[in-house]
């Protein structure tokens, strides 16, 4: 450009200026002063497509748009709202009887839903509001889901793959199981009959859809970092049956959030509906069986036949160590257990197993030599979930071949390491009688030391099989004994003790002269909880203990007899322990233990309840023996508390205990009191938990009749002259600010109605009517009553 045009400010419009420098369509111009066109393609070869300057480039953190800022500002205002409802429950507010609390909210849920209407991609894929679009997915009804699933559709392909819409769609396909299986009980919200907004298709037909949209992307989506936990939330919700089943490793999965994940959602204020009533939220009840539609069958076996078709045996088997893609092929295969194809050759399961399936198959007699690929699942941290799954769900016939080969020979070693010994815990629960004896006879020798790495888990689900299959119990007892050292029956009455810390008889003493010498030196005990104290009961010891406790009767006297016979001291200890307490609750609530050695337990607390209520944790070993007792032992209970009763009432956990009691009603009338037990037996929750509604004023069963007690006869005033000549001259004085009694009825005492009272303040009846009736004077007559200000 000639150096006179180049010139700051507004350019010049007159044509000559503008035409001056302009080459006529004579001139030639060389070709490096010309300026490329745009439009006309770029050189050099023909595969090089040079990128469009005036195309816009695709933002990967927002694939559908930014969202405008008043947009997110008013959806930050519905998330806090929706938190306080989440808060505070769906109670009404006091003084709003008439008027519905689900009104107003439901109100302002629609007009959030208007505001959402068009934006629903874009609020997904938002940092800020994607969890906002969780929160109101829990409150949403069946219709407004299916409308939200059907704007959705066309995109989840990008959608699962986001970092945060991810999660949306996970939360999605878990609150849908209970729209589904209202759809399939025929139970459908209305639906407008206007044609020019067509038609609404169910959410079953909806999910069905989406797995037609994933299924081209399906093997690239289980290796995808924020893909595969969308996956697994997919296909639990076509197969609900894996995460209800009790068997069934997928439960594990019900949640299929990472553990960042988890911790995040743990932070949140809860999420739940906030139009259902309280206690009624789906997300609080335990998982029920789903009724599944047909179509959920064929699509979850479309995902297997995907997967057997596009990965080879060998990427298979890769996926068994992928972090990501592991937890999923773990769905797959208990997927393909639940449909019973498992047992074919080439199968998921039998890609896993190295061909052991198709070996058996092909000649039944063949040994199939052990794989170096197997064998490094025992040790590595996440292959071994996937090895637990296979030792699980495996086929019978398979499941023999696996335990011959990989495990049996090699269970000193493996239960002892601290990855491979929980795949073998899981494979005990398979074993038969003769397994379950070869196995006792070659870890008989290493119980010992698998003890004192506490890596229990084992020795747990061998106790667990005994007692299952009812045999061998005899022997595992002896083992445990000989692994604590514990040889005489003097030495077994301290069993519970040693098993509970994990230490033989020798380690144990020690311990305890230890503890003493700490507690000299301080003054006071170590607390309980404190990582110092050598007597800390340990989780492993104690569910150690329950195992024992849930054997057959000869077998499990040794944990009984061991806390029969142990002092006071240490069994209010162990009571007053959250740990330790488990295994006395164990004794109340196990089938196998008789009904004498529950009674002589409850029976061996007598003397010690006031102590024993007076913590957070034995009053509620104390409500569970209140509970368990007959009305006869609870009256030895009660009677027992008689010269406690203050300690009880100045305590902070005894006085709830006191209430179910009622010491008053048992001194007073000890005949009400027993008919009261045995027509009325409270549970402990009840105990514990007493509801703050009217309804709770009212008793659950009609109270005992009054007794008909002999009325005194009254004093005859009409026969005596000096009272009518007083009465005559002066009148009846009426003292002000005195009562007048109401009058007896049925269904009163002294003029305080019952009905109205619950049973625990029964007692306190007798105690008002005592203080109505004026004490008498020596001369049979009535004391005046002082004058109430």
């Amino acid at each position: 450009m000639p150096r006179e045009f180049r010139k700051r400010g507004k350019k010049t419009k007159k044509s000559s200026d503008k035409d001056h420098w302009k080459p006529s369509k004579d001139e030639q111009v060389p070709l490096d002063d010309q300026d490329e066109p745009e439009d006309e393609p770029h050189a050099g070869p023909s595969w090089i497509i040079p990128a469009s300057k005036n195309s816009e480039e695709i933002n990967l953190e927002a694939p559908f748009g930014f969202l405008d800022v008043d947009v997110k500002a008013y959806f930050r205002t519905v998330d806090i709202q929706i938190r306080s409802w989440q808060d505070n429950g769906t109670e009404a507010r006091e003084g709003d009887t008439d008027v519905d609390p689900n009104e107003e909210r439901r109100l302002f849920f629609i007009a959030a839903l208007t505001e959402m209407s068009n934006k629903e991609k874009q609020l997904a894929t938002d940092p800020d509001c994607s969890s906002i679009l969780e929160r109101m997915i829990y409150s949403m009804d069946d219709f407004a889901r299916r409308v939200f699933v059907d704007r959705l559709a066309g995109s989840y392909d990008a959608l699962v793959r986001h970092r945060f819409a991810s999660h949306v769609c996970q939360t999605l396909f878990t609150v849908s199981a209970d729209t589904v299986t209202r759809e399939e009980k025929g139970i459908l919200p209305p639906i407008s009959n206007s044609s020019d907004e067509g038609e609404l298709r169910t959410l079953t037909e909806l999910i069905v859809a989406i797995c037609k949209e994933l299924s081209p992307s399906f093997t690239s989506l289980i290796m995808d970092p924020f893909a595969s936990h969308v996956i697994r939330a997919l296909l639990l919700l076509l197969c609900p049956s894996l995460s209800s089943s009790d068997n069934s490793l997928a439960k594990s999965y019900s949640t299929v959030r990472s553990r960042k994940s988890t911790a995040w959602k743990a932070r949140q204020a809860p999420m739940k509906n906030v139009f259902a009533e309280k206690g009624t939220d789906d997300d609080l009840h335990a998982p029920i069986v789903k009724s599944i539609p047909k179509q959920f069958h064929k699509a979850s076996a479309n995902f297997l036949r995907i997967l057997r078709e596009e990965l080879g045996e060998n990427e298979v088997r890769a996926l068994a160590a992928d972090k990501v893609a592991s937890p999923v092929l773990q769905i797959m295969l208990e997927i393909e257990a639940d449909q019973g194809m498992s047992d074919a050759p080439g199968s998921i399961m039998d890609r896993v197993l190295v061909g052991i399936i198709t070996s058996y198959n092909e000649d039944p007699a063949v040994i199939p030599e052990q794989s170096d690929y197997l064998s490094t699942f025992f040790r590595d941290p996440t292959s071994s979930h996937l090895l637990e799954t296979v030792a699980t769900r495996a086929p019978d016939r398979a499941f023999v071949i696996l335990w011959s080969t990989y495990f049996q020979g090699k269970l000193t070693r493996l239960s002892a390491h601290p990855v491979a010994n929980f795949v073998v815990a899981r494979a005990m629960e398979r074993v038969n009688a003769s397994q379950l004896e070869s196995a006792c006879e070659e870890l008989r020798e290493s119980w010992g030391k698998i003890i004192k790495s506490s890596r229990t888990g084992v020795l747990r689900a061998m106790i667990d099989k005994a007692a299952m299959l009812g045999s061998h119990e005899k022997e595992m007892v002896e083992g445990m004994c000989a692994a604590f050292n514990l040889t005489t029956d003097e030495d077994r009455g301290l069993f519970v003790l040693c098993v509970m810390i994990l230490k033989p008889l020798q380690e144990y003493r020690s311990s305890v002269v230890s503890a003493q010498s700490q507690t000299q030196v301080n003054g006071t005990h170590i607390n309980k909880g404190h990582q110092n104290d050598p007597l800390e009961p340990k989780v492993q010891g104690a569910i150690l203990l329950q195992s024992l406790l849930r054997m057959n009767e000869p077998h499990n006297l040794v944990v009984i007899d061991s806390i029969m016979s142990l002092p006071s001291e240490d069994l209010l200890r162990l009571a007053h322990h959250p740990t330790s307490s488990r295994v006395l609750d164990a004794i109340l609530k196990s089938p196998t233990v008789s009904f004498k050695a529950k009674r002589n337990f409850v029976m061996s607390l007598i003397g010690h309840y006031h102590v024993l209520v007076d913590d957070r944790i034995g009053s509620r070993v104390a409500d569970r023996c209140w509970a368990f007792a007959d009305p006869y032992l609870r009256e030895k209970i009660a009677r027992s508390l008689f010269a406690h009763e203050q300690y009880l009432a100045a305590s902070f956990y005894g006085k709830f205990f006191a209430r179910n009691l009622n010491l008053h009603l048992l001194l007073r009338r000890p005949e009400d009191w027993r008919n009261l037990q045995s027509q009325y037996k409270l549970t402990s929750s009840q105990a514990i938990k007493p509801t703050p509604t009217e309804a709770s004023y009212v008793t659950a069963v009609p109270l005992a009749p009054p007794v008909d007690r002999p009325q005194k006869r009254k004093r005859n005033t009409t026969d005596n002259e000096i009272d009518a000549l007083f009465h005559a001259s002066l009148g009846r004085k009426i003292k002000k600010g005195v009562l007048e009694p109401e009058p007896k009825t049925s269904s009163a005492v002294d003029g305080f109605h019952t009905a109205s009272l619950p049973v625990e303040d029964k007692g306190l009846i007798d105690v008002l009517g005592a203080i109505r009736v004026a004490p008498k004077d020596e001369k049979g007559g009535h004391r005046k009553k002082k004058r109430v200000r």
